[in-house]
């Protein structure tokens, strides 16, 4: 591969992370958001995440997967209800994993 294209391509990559990133920080870094927009904002991070784990909770091979045998969303049940009640992410975490890990080794043990 071209030394050039390399060079490039890690240019513009670095264009389409960073100014995404630096625009917002430096038209709004002197002003003060309403109190609605910071409430707004706050749901963002859910709203991705829950953007991202749909299709690996709920799609199999292109279609609709709600089936006891769907071990992520057997896993994801009971991890929702302890992120619900103990907002805590770590133990979130931890939970889904566990679970995940431990149904495997049951099934495949």
């Amino acid at each position: 591969m071209d030394q050039k294209l390399i060079f490039f391509t890690l240019v513009g990559m670095l264009l389409v992370t960073y100014v995404p990133r630096f625009l917002p920080l430096f038209f709004l870094a002197n002003r003060s958001l309403p109190n609605v927009v910071h409430r707004w904002l706050g749901y963002v991070p859910s709203a991705v995440l829950a953007a991202m784990l749909f299709p690996s909770l709920f799609v199999k091979n292109k279609q609709l997967f709600l089936s006891f045998d769907n071990l992520y969303l057997m896993a994801a049940i009971p991890t929702f209800l302890l992120a619900w009640k103990s907002k805590s992410l770590f133990g979130t975490v931890i939970t889904g994993m566990v679970l995940v890990a431990g149904v495997r080794f049951l099934l495949n043990g």
